[in-house]
């Protein structure tokens, strides 16, 4: 499993899309690649309000990838140290293995390089001590960036000030 994780809070996503476009941009993809997508259902009427939904679908950088086991040239690889999963380009041949191996359809292919492209985490970043450029670039905050027993925590103390906001105002 990975040493970190990306969560994404529906209620504070506008559907912006600035996740998909920093992701983008960092990974220098044509316009139908998108390694980290936010994934939208709607508008639709529910209530007299317009609702969206959406949730973001980064790689979950599996304990056992498939995308690994099944590349037969070596490009797909995990990182020891981190568990981030990235695909070294050079070793792509272009097979698409990967992407049908992986149940979440998180590897695409790029027609413009011939090389399949994911999630990484942003691995490099990380290394630097920045945030994946996704959660760098979220507008409204709603994807952050840990560990996953601190997103537990962080989870539990939201929920617990939301139970005093709720308290107090009624």
């Amino acid at each position: 499993m990975s040493k970190h994780m990306i969560r994404h809070d529906p209620q504070r996503c506008i559907s912006c899309k600035a996740c998909e476009v920093h992701c983008q941009v960092k990974n220098r993809t044509a316009a139908a690649v998108k390694p980290g997508a936010l994934i939208t259902a709607g508008p639709d009427r529910l209530l007299d309000k317009v609702q969206v939904l959406s949730a973001f679908r980064p790689c979950f950088h599996c304990e056992k990838p498939w995308c690994v086991a099944v590349c037969p040239t070596g490009a797909m690889v995990k990182r020891a140290e981190d568990g981030f999963v990235h695909v070294v380009r050079a070793l792509c041949v272009g097979c698409r293995a990967c992407v049908g191996a992986c149940p979440w359809k998180v590897p695409q292919w790029d027609e413009s390089t011939g090389r399949v492209v994911k999630c990484d985490g942003c691995f490099d970043r990380v290394m630097q001590g920045c945030e994946p450029a996704c959660v760098a670039g979220c507008t409204t905050h709603a994807l952050s960036f840990s560990r996953p027993n601190e997103n537990v925590r962080k989870v539990r103390l939201l929920y617990a000030k939301s139970l005093l906001v709720e308290k107090k105002s009624g």
